[in-house]
């Protein structure tokens, strides 16, 4: 069986969350307040993270998938577990239609559709045959390249004098509950939430005993990361661009211009936007197609390969009419009927009870 380090963990960790958060500008509709939002969104993330960690504890050895049936038996924990691997495929056509509406605003303009995601699966799926250890080798040589990139990109935007800190001011100056509405339930849920898909590698790691440590502490980073972000963003383009974009941080690269001669470094952050949306599905897309292989109990996975990859690129394609409509879906259908209920109230329910037996189990060994 392949395995990976804690540091690889740690990386792909960093590098799922982060995903296609970037993209749209966390919390943008909090205005000013965005990073606020961020930093309550991590606090409460990891909350729930914690969740899925003590879950982990609860069933040693065991995936997602394996949790429900466990607890609950085949014959209601196996409909309930074949949910994850299907939203899993789900949310990886979302991040491809994310892409399909990106690139072509962006630096292909002319390239159809169907090409770019296309490559871009085939890409995916040539890393889901060569297997887990190979996508968390390319985490941990990627993951400094990305920081790297980033921290050059914010001294630029330094060296570019167009930094105005007192555009993040006043903090909360239009009210608590304003930054509220972008905490809960789609901040908790958008990047934090989905960290359940984790649950289907955590038992591939070599150093179990690492697992919560290296999990929390790449959350709290990304937490921080994204951040700081939101707030550089904020305090070059104001709150009413930053509001207003569909992509505010690849607007924020657009103004890059040092002496009139570094500029035009768009590309820049559409490569590491491909990136970190090429992790979050490769591991959405693994975590799927593992699942599938635990629940249908065949020999080998790669059988599952073709026929997700192709699903999802029919429903990266065919996601959504228009980019708002896709932002739209996003924003007030799915975080109530989807994420919600799939990445806080069964899990709870779900360690509710997986508690309780313990605890019964413990008190009958003990009356003995």
């Amino acid at each position: 069986m392949e395995r990976i380090s804690s540091y690889q963990l740690f990386a792909i960790t960093v590098l799922f969350q982060i995903g296609t958060t970037i993209i749209f500008g966390f919390s943008a509709s909090a205005g000013r307040d965005a990073w606020i939002s961020v930093l309550l969104s991590t606090a409460l993330g990891i909350m729930g993270i914690s969740l899925y960690l003590a879950l982990m504890k609860l069933h040693p050895g065991l995936t997602l998938v394996e949790w429900y049936p466990r607890q609950f038996g085949r014959w209601l924990g196996t409909p309930i577990a074949w949910l994850y691997p299907l939203l899993l495929i789900y949310d990886a056509g979302r991040g491809l239609g994310d892409l399909r509406d990106l690139i072509p605003t962006t630096i292909l303009p002319a390239t159809p559709h169907v090409v770019i995601l296309g490559i871009f699966m085939m890409l995916i799926a040539y890393v889901l045959f060569c297997g887990i250890e190979t996508l968390g080798r390319l985490g941990e040589v990627w993951l400094p390249i990305l920081f790297i990139t980033v921290i050059i990109e914010i001294v630029l935007i330094i060296g570019s004098e167009i930094v105005q800190i007192e555009s993040l001011q006043p903090i909360a100056g239009q009210g608590w509950e304003k930054i509220w509405s972008t905490v809960w339930p789609l901040g908790v849920t958008q990047t934090f939430g989905e960290t359940i898909g984790l649950a289907m590698i955590w038992p591939l790691v070599k150093e179990s005993g690492k697992i919560v440590k290296t999990t929390l502490a790449a959350t709290i980073l990304v937490g921080f990361f994204i951040a700081l972000l939101d707030a550089v963003a904020i305090s070059v383009l104001g709150e009413a661009t930053f509001t207003r974009s569909i992509y505010p941080l690849y607007v924020l690269i657009q103004q890059i211009n040092v002496a009139d001669f570094i500029q035009n470094l768009d590309a820049l952050g559409v490569m590491y936007f491909l990136t970190t949306t090429f992790f979050k599905l490769s591991i959405h897309l693994f975590g799927a197609i593992y699942g599938m292989q635990k629940l249908t109990r065949v020999k080998n996975s790669r059988i599952f390969i073709l026929p997700v990859t192709l699903i999802v690129l029919y429903l990266g394609l065919k996601m959504a009419s228009s980019v708002l409509d896709h932002i739209d879906t996003g924003l007030k259908v799915l975080p109530y009927n989807l994420w919600v209920p799939l990445f806080y109230v069964l899990p709870t329910i779900l360690f509710v009870v997986a508690w309780c037996r313990q605890k019964l189990t413990k008190g009958k060994r003990e009356m003995r």
